[in-house]
């Protein structure tokens, strides 16, 4: 069954080959019969690479569809597996716009949004030279205002 499947592969290719590419023959060719040829081979490699390249591109777009299935299955089982996650640096407008969607795009003021509270003032004593109150506090009267003013 094993060799049967190559020589079957092995026969379609060989036939693909022969229609897509057919045998060169070269001999008793101008040099101009000889650019046309090297130039219209550029161009059926130049188709090849785009099929190969939209062909690429398919494939890489269903595996990450199928990998972002398979993490919902995962999901919905109740298996969850979490990804490494990475650290990024995201801007406060960037993240609005992730949040919010593309329809926020002006800027946000988030300070004209909060609450004002006001803070009850703490009373101060005024701080004074203490060059000028000390022939004031000096003796024994100084230390009878400084026990009054504590009480």
């Amino acid at each position: 069954m094993l060799d049967n499947d190559k020589q079957a592969k092995k026969a379609e290719r060989e036939n693909t080959l022969a229609e897509r590419v057919p045998e060169l023959q070269l001999s008793n060719l101008s040099l101009q019969d000889l650019q046309n040829i090297c130039k219209e081979l550029h161009r059926k490699i130049d188709v090849a690479d785009e099929e190969r390249y939209d062909i690429n591109s398919k494939v890489t777009k269903n595996t990450q569809e199928i990998q972002d299935l398979s993490q919902k299955i995962f999901e919905l089982k109740g298996k969850m597996k979490r990804p490494a996650l990475k650290r990024v640096r995201v801007s406060a407008d960037a993240m609005l716009g992730a949040l919010l969607g593309s329809k926020v795009k002006e800027s946000v003021d988030f300070k004209a949004n909060l609450k004002t509270v006001k803070k009850e003032e703490e009373k101060k004593e005024e701080v004074t030279d203490w060059r000028k109150n000390v022939d004031a506090m000096s003796g024994m009267e100084g230390r009878k205002k400084l026990f009054n003013a504590g009480q």
